[in-house]
C-alpha cells in the first residue's frame, strides 16, 4: 500500500485555507470525502463531487447517468501519482470548491496510522454562510459591534470566530476512529 501526500485547498479564499493530509492510495472517494469534511472542517450536511478531468464521482443518482459510483473508485485508480489534480466540489448553494493535488507518493511508515493530517492553515468557513463572499461578509459582521447584523450573526455562529484558528490535533482526533476502523480491517 501507498501513501499520498495531498494538500487541500479551498479556492475563492484568501488568505488561502489549505489541509496537508497522508492518506492511504487504495482509499475509496467515498472515504477521502468523508477525511476532507473532517480535514477542512465541513459537517457534510451537503451534497459533493469529485472531478477528475473529465469524469464525475459521488453518490449514485439515478437520474444521473454521467455521475462514477464514488464508492467504487480507489484513489489510486484515479490520482495515479505525484502531480495529479482534483476537484472536490461541496454544498453546490455555497460553490465551495476545493484543489486537490497530490505532492508525494510514500511508503508507510510503521507504527503511523492513516489517515492523517500534518499541516494547515486557516478555519474553514461555517455551514451555510452563502460562500466566500457571505464568509467574508460575516467576518466583517462579526468584527464590526456597530454592525446591524453583528448580535444576530455571533449568536448564529456560536460566539466570536477567528478565521486564524486551525488545529491539526483536533483534526487528527476526529480522524482517529478512522484510523481506527482502517487498522482493524487490516488486522493490525
Amino acid at each position: 500500500m501507498e501513501i499520498y501526500r495531498i494538500k487541500v485547498t479551498l479556492r475563492s479564499v484568501k488568505p488561502p485555507i489549505w489541509r496537508r493530509l497522508l492518506v492511504p492510495a487504495d482509499m475509496t472517494l467515498e472515504q477521502l470525502h468523508q477525511v476532507l469534511q473532517i480535514a477542512m472542517g465541513w459537517d457534510n450536511y451537503h451534497l459533493h463531487e469529485f472531478s477528475i478531468g473529465p469524469e464525475r464521482f459521488g453518490v449514485p443518482d439515478p437520474e444521473d447517468r454521467d455521475t462514477i459510483n464514488e464508492k467504487k473508485v480507489r484513489l489510486a485508480g484515479v490520482l495515479g501519482g505525484v502531480g495529479a489534480k482534483a476537484l472536490y466540489s461541496y454544498d453546490f448553494g455555497d460553490g465551495w470548491e476545493h484543489t486537490i493535488a497530490v505532492e508525494k507518493v510514500m511508503v508507510p511508515e510503521p507504527g503511523q496510522a492513516y489517515p492523517v493530517c500534518v499541516a494547515g492553515k486557516r478555519r474553514c468557513p461555517p455551514e451555510d454562510c452563502g460562500g466566500a463572499s457571505g464568509y467574508f461578509d460575516l467576518l466583517d459582521a462579526i468584527k464590526d459591534p456597530k454592525h446591524e447584523e453583528h448580535e444576530s450573526l455571533l449568536e448564529w455562529v456560536g460566539g466570536v470566530i477567528d478565521p486564524e484558528d486551525f488545529s491539526i490535533d483536533h483534526v487528527n482526533a476526529r480522524l482517529a476512529p478512522m484510523q481506527r476502523r482502517r487498522a482493524k480491517a487490516q488486522g493490525s
